[in-house]
């Protein structure tokens, strides 16, 4: 199959193209270089017909992405496919089926049954669970049983994957050297990939054989995502050696992935300190060639739970500032619980704020629709304020719980509004302006 990133170099605009061009309000050329030169990915794996198509990458806006899934407590299939409609319903751009227990194969087919939205997935998560039921052992892992079941998955429908590709022996070496982690290894993939190759004492063959997974990844279009294995779990174990060896490993891998055709992303923290982030990303874009940069907030403290949907917000909104392409969210019950509904449509409104928040620092030239809503607030003009609202149900919701005495005021003032007070006085002076 051509992928997105030949079809660019040959010089060819797809409709995948054309669709994001339209979307993003940029030129068709525009999108149809950055991916020619692996600045921007398409995930539109062809086998799903009806799926939301969205770029992610230079110049674009900051996307959103979810993950629901299973686990050994709670595993309810039906309630993973309601996450996964809720998770569309509240804009999510893209999710990321990672589930853990029962009949994995049943859970992401139906999950990609019932939303439009790109889907992805981690395929150690199936591959050491079924392992494990089947020898009792994760060690036991046949390489041979993982490149087949990666197949089995994209055959599904799946968009992207995170394949924990940039953890090698030389990787495991730095975190003993070390003296391992104040907060521990973070990802399950990962660490179950580290186990595996400690006592087999063989390398990754997903990174021994990296040129298979990229032709694997091709035959479907998907777009790789090089898995952050050794991500930081606590913001005193972030940038340190482990984490740095494989980010650029995973660079080079992005790199070599690219020249051989295939749509390459690079996955990044974590937790990460505030003063950091900026940093974080320069280097992945250095050293990856621009590659999109796909990052999980970062968490930049430690202390927030219960409520690091908002601490990753912060991270969210300085990672689109600084560069960050993909954001994932962090949902309220995130090192605590396995998230409900409530808390998939909490953790994306919370990340699409973020992003917001930094898209306009990161594209100041889009931040007409802030001045409408500013506008719109200032003349009290309510209805029309609706259209500019990341949020307008809630909105609505609000002021109609606590409806004001007089409708063009709000209850927070009410006749003591400052922004009526100040439309008496300069009326005249802005009447132009509207």
């Amino acid at each position: 199959m051509t992928t997105q990133l030949e079809y660019a170099r040959q010089g060819i605009i797809t409709e995948e193209m054309k669709t994001v061009a339209l979307a993003e309000g940029l030129s068709e050329t525009f999108i149809k270089d950055h991916i020619a030169m692996g600045e921007i990915v398409i995930p539109c794996n062809p086998r799903r017909k009806n799926q939301k198509i969205t770029g992610i990458g230079t110049g674009l806006r900051t996307k959103v992405n979810a993950s629901i899934g299973t686990s050994s407590d709670i595993c309810d299939i039906n309630l993973e496919v309601l996450k996964a409609q809720a998770a569309e319903e509240e804009g999510a751009d893209t999710l990321m089926e990672l589930s853990a227990c029962g009949d994995m194969d049943e859970a992401r087919r139906a999950v990609l049954a019932n939303t439009n939205l790109a889907v992805g997935n981690v395929p150690l998560y199936q591959a050491f669970k079924e392992t494990i039921r089947k020898y009792k052992n994760p060690a036991k892992l046949d390489p041979e049983y993982l490149f087949d079941l990666i197949e089995k998955q994209l055959d599904d429908g799946l968009s992207f994957m995170a394949i924990h590709c940039g953890i090698n022996l030389y990787t495991i070496e730095r975190l003993r050297k070390q003296g391992f982690r104040y907060g521990g290894l973070a990802s399950k993939g990962g660490t179950y990939m580290v186990a595996w190759m400690d006592i087999n004492q063989q390398e990754n063959p997903l990174y021994a054989q990296f040129d298979r997974v990229c032709s694997l990844m091709k035959k479907y279009d998907a777009v790789l995502s090089l898995g952050n294995g050794i991500r930081a779990g606590a913001i005193h174990d972030s940038h340190d050696r482990a984490q740095m060896a494989e980010m650029i490993i995973n660079c080079e891998l992005a790199e070599v992935g690219r020249a051989s055709g295939c749509q390459m992303m690079v996955e990044g923290p974590g937790h990460v300190p505030l003063d950091e982030i900026e940093g974080n990303i320069m280097l992945e874009k250095r050293m990856s060639g621009n590659a999109p940069y796909y990052v999980l907030g970062p968490i930049p403290c430690d202390t927030g739970a219960g409520y690091d949907h908002i601490s990753a917000a912060i991270g969210a909104a300085n990672s689109a500032r600084f560069g960050a392409d993909l954001v994932c969210y962090i949902t309220p019950a995130e090192h605590l619980a396995l998230p409900d509904v409530s808390d998939v449509r909490e953790g994306i409104r919370a990340t699409r704020l973020a992003v917001r928040i930094g898209d306009i620092s990161k594209y100041p030239n889009r931040r007409e629709n802030e001045k409408q809503a500013a506008m719109a607030r200032r003349d009290m003009r309510w209805d029309d304020l609706e259209k500019y609202l990341l949020f307008p149900e809630v909105a609505r919701k609000v002021r109609e719980e606590r409806a004001p005495k007089q409708k063009d005021t709000c209850t927070m003032c009410g006749d003591f509004c400052a922004t009526k007070k100040g439309m008496e006085i300069f009326e005249k002076d802005i009447t132009d302006k509207r």
